[in-house]
């Protein structure tokens, strides 16, 4: 018997995208993508290091121009007309142990090696010699190329920002958070996190005492850029059906 009523669209199913994932970068970025950027955008990785995040998405699903320091361009300083890209990916170095003078003073050994080879082709990052330090210079690099990402972005183009929690000078600092914080006064909407937690057990060469949980989980951000006409407005208005 039909009772009139509709029914609700959609079938019931387990397969989503979750938030958080055991496993490696190139493991989770595509989720990101798959969810949050249309295929065929065009897409700038502005840290590209080795294209690790791009193993496992298809050479044709986007239009990737990949650019970072060792190539010439530096991330705060791209070379994009305002408003030209539907997505910008950012994943600098995101250890306040890296941006020091020397390599003999950096940080990323044991099991963190891996982070020397990712950035700079193991070089060390100096701080600006009249800027912040340690930590303050981490995100500082993040501020000053999160206001080049949102001028090359159209309105609503997304904002992908991978970054991970650290210990400073023996202070807790949630770089997620400052980075959400900040972000979101500088014209960007957080619409989704991932969190990427490591398949092995991170260790530490010598251990005299343990003052904080050691750090095996990173994020990805994911900001879309706000209208600056309709600030409060976090996604585009739906077209009319007319075509109009």
């Amino acid at each position: 018997m039909d009772t009139g009523r509709k029914r609700p669209d959609g079938v019931a199913t387990t397969d989503l995208v979750l938030s958080a994932y055991v496993g490696t970068n190139a493991e989770v970025f595509p989720h990101v993508l798959d969810l949050h950027v249309p295929r065929g955008s065009r897409i700038a990785d502005v840290t590209w290091g080795k294209g690790a995040f791009w193993r496992n998405v298809p050479d044709d699903a986007y239009e990737v121009l990949a650019t970072d320091i060792q190539t010439g361009v530096d991330c705060r300083d791209l070379p994009y007309g305002d408003g030209e890209l539907d997505c910008v990916v950012l994943d600098p170095p995101y250890m306040e142990g890296l941006f020091r003078k020397s390599t003999g003073n950096m940080a990323g050994s044991g099991s963190h090696a891996a982070f020397r080879s990712r950035y700079s082709d193991s070089k060390a990052v100096p701080p600006d010699a009249d800027g912040p330090k340690y930590h303050d210079a981490v995100i500082d690099l993040y501020l000053k190329a999160a206001v080049e990402a949102r001028r090359v972005l159209r309105d609503y183009g997304v904002f992908v920002v991978k970054c991970q929690d650290e210990v400073s000078a023996n202070r807790q600092r949630l770089t997620h958070v400052e980075l959400i914080n900040a972000f979101e006064s500088d014209g960007f909407y957080c619409k989704d996190l991932f969190v990427v937690v490591r398949p092995n057990r991170p260790g530490v060469t010598r251990l005299l005492t343990q003052e904080h949980a050691r750090k095996n989980h990173s994020y990805f951000l994911v900001f879309i850029k706000r209208d600056p006409a309709h600030p409060k407005r976090v996604r585009p208005p739906k077209r009319d059906r007319s075509g109009a």
